[in-house]
């Protein structure tokens, strides 16, 4: 199957095949009109992003729960399972969305409440609200000396003109 293409803010031109396309019977939560997705971003980074394919100014940033938090683990709800097709672990791949404040990414949080379930054989995704309570919506990434160090070095690139 040939190559497909789609002009983002974030990529440029990127070109994706149907396999790669990872699909959302009910959405994203806030963009639930938004049914196709794929992966992008390097792949020597930790963070990807969620690319929609429907709106080229649309990317999530993505990253493995293992890179957050080794000992992560979501209780889903079976329903959610069963919506991707599946409920053995083996077939699942989970995402967790991060966010990332522009004028501060040494802030950055990662959502471990509500992971994005990927059955590897179908292709379907959901993003599911875990049982597991005690999983924050905004758990801080970064210890507090490292934002404190990265904060540091952003203000004095400021004050030097942006040079190092």
């Amino acid at each position: 199957m040939s190559d497909m293409t789609i002009k983002t803010s974030r990529f440029g031109e990127v070109s994706y095949k149907q396999e790669d396309l990872l699909i959302f019977p009910r959405g994203i939560p806030a963009f639930e009109t938004m049914h196709e997705w794929i992966l992008a971003g390097s792949d020597d980074s930790a963070i990807k992003w969620l690319q929609s394919i429907n709106d080229g100014d649309l990317a999530l940033p993505v990253t493995s729960p293992d890179a957050i938090q080794p000992d992560y683990n979501a209780r889903i709800p079976e329903d959610e399972l069963k919506m991707i097709g599946t409920v053995n672990p083996a077939d699942l791949a989970l995402l967790i969305v991060v966010s990332i404040p522009p004028a501060a990414p040494w802030n950055m949080t990662a959502n471990l409440r509500a992971p994005i379930l990927i059955n590897l054989k179908t292709h379907k995704a959901v993003q599911v609200i875990a049982l597991n309570e005690e999983y924050p919506i905004r758990h801080v990434i970064f210890p507090e000396d490292v934002r404190e160090k990265m904060k540091a070095s952003a203000q004095l690139k400021q004050e030097n003109g942006g040079d190092e």
